[in-house]
């Protein structure tokens, strides 16, 4: 079974055949795609991850602490 038309066989010469997979030649880019994709991912991460930090810093309020420290 072959993808190509006209190759019955894979015993050919495979630069007489042309491209073999889809998108040949656009991995270049693909790869730009998929690292940027991948350093905002990371950013975002960052981002969301630090705000989440903060609300939670800010919900104890210094009178919360010394509650609890003094409960101990």
């Amino acid at each position: 079974m072959s993808t190509i038309k006209g190759l019955d066989s894979w015993a050919v010469d495979l630069k007489d055949v042309g491209a073999i997979y889809p998108f040949q030649g656009s991995e270049v880019i693909m790869v730009v795609i998929a690292v940027a994709l991948w350093i905002g991912w990371h950013i975002w991460q960052f981002k969301h991850e630090a705000s989440e930090i903060e609300e939670e810093i800010r919900s104890h309020s210094k009178e919360n602490v010394e509650h609890n420290v003094d409960r101990y």
